[in-house]
């Protein structure tokens, strides 16, 4: 199992482990992710985040709750994140962003890379 995880390339990882730290920190993961890499830019794009209890404050109103309750969990997040990311690219992570969207469902988890040293 190991080797199978260590031969898909770093897009799938980080999309795997960053769904895998979403369910960890709020108790349900996104059912997609896509991770997109160019140059000193990744971008993770997640569908479907939200647990049924959020869905409920958003149906009755209190979407500006939810988006704030979200924001909380990234400030939570972001160093396993970072962590990630740094991790499976062996690169610095010198930025990260983060923002959610309710309709449609959809969140963006945004970093920067350290520019890689000339050799």
């Amino acid at each position: 199992m190991d080797m199978q995880r260590r031969d898909k390339p770093p897009v799938e990882m980080i999309s795997t482990a960053a769904v895998q730290i979403l369910r960890e920190y709020t108790g349900r993961g996104p059912t997609q992710a896509k991770t997109v890499i160019n140059d000193d830019l990744v971008t993770i794009v997640l569908a479907d985040t939200l647990a049924q209890g959020e869905r409920t404050l958003v149906d009755h109103g209190l979407s500006d709750r939810v988006l704030q309750l979200r924001h909380d969990y990234q400030l939570a997040m972001r160093d396993d994140l970072v962590a990630l990311v740094e991790r499976q690219l062996d690169r610095k992570v010198i930025a990260f962003m983060s923002q959610n969207h309710i309709d449609p469902d959809l969140a963006v988890e945004v970093f920067i890379l350290a520019p890689v040293e000339a050799a």
